[in-house]
């Protein structure tokens, strides 16, 4: 009970996905979606152009297993965007069309990438649905991402998975020192080869494990380096105002 109950709130303190492709080949119409998510600086109105646009894109330009992948992302991307406003059935609906499109990936072609997506839009729909869903489902997120690490242990988005199981459990569940320790390993093992909304990702985490370890001040220095990637970010922005 208390590993599901862990892997059923990974997403309480994820911020949007970590990025698909290295940094010279990530399309820059995906990017720009990517970041007017992470920017929340756009309700989901706004950012429903930049999705459609997305997805057109990628069926123009991509086929196959890369395609279904990367539609799976503007899924998961979208629904985030839903449900920054609550609207959780149609983050749910994302959520679910993001799961189809990475399992065709899968079915097509065993990936690493396809096992990340995979769980990533189910630990977010495990959020919208009800408890009994979760309940049902929210074990496999983990199993989900242990395969994206077998097939490549190099994949620093299912590692954060895996680090985000332990940092944003409730108190009862979570081991904050072990999340830190796994959030540190992806830093000095990847930190190079990140992408920008990893970092990101990384960074704010950090800053939340500090803030429930009662280390101010080294909350607000990682919350710092977050906000350097994204100073528009409400999330990050709201644990910084916890700390004055």
């Amino acid at each position: 009970m208390k590993k599901l109950f862990g892997l059923l709130f990974i997403i309480l303190g994820l911020e949007p996905s970590i990025s698909l492709l290295c940094a010279e080949t990530l399309p820059g119409w995906f990017i720009e979606l990517r970041e007017a998510v992470y920017e929340q600086e756009l309700n989901s109105a706004g950012i429903a152009p930049l999705y459609a646009t997305a997805k057109e894109q990628a069926q123009k330009e991509l086929s196959g297993p890369g395609l279904w992948l990367m539609l799976s992302r503007c899924e998961y991307m979208m629904g985030r965007s839903f449900e920054y406003e609550d609207k959780k059935d149609e983050a749910a609906a994302c959520y679910e069309q993001g799961m189809v499109q990475a399992q065709a990936a899968l079915n097509a072609q065993a990936s690493s990438e396809g096992w990340r997506m995979l769980a990533e839009n189910l630990a977010y729909l495990c959020r919208v649905r009800p408890f009994s869903y979760a309940m049902a489902h929210g074990l496999k997120v983990e199993r989900h991402a242990d395969k994206a690490l077998e097939l490549n242990k190099q994949n620093a988005a299912a590692l954060y998975l895996i680090a985000a199981r332990y940092v944003f459990a409730p108190s009862t569940f979570n081991n904050y020192k072990k999340g830190f320790r796994l959030l540190e390993e992806i830093i000095s093992g990847y930190d190079q080869g990140l992408e920008k909304d990893d970092r990101f990702n990384v960074y704010s985490a950090m800053g939340y494990v500090c803030i429930g370890l009662e280390k101010k001040e080294e909350a607000l220095v990682w919350l710092q380096k977050a906000l350097e990637l994204y100073p528009t970010n409400k999330y990050a922005l709201g644990m910084v105002d916890q700390l004055h």
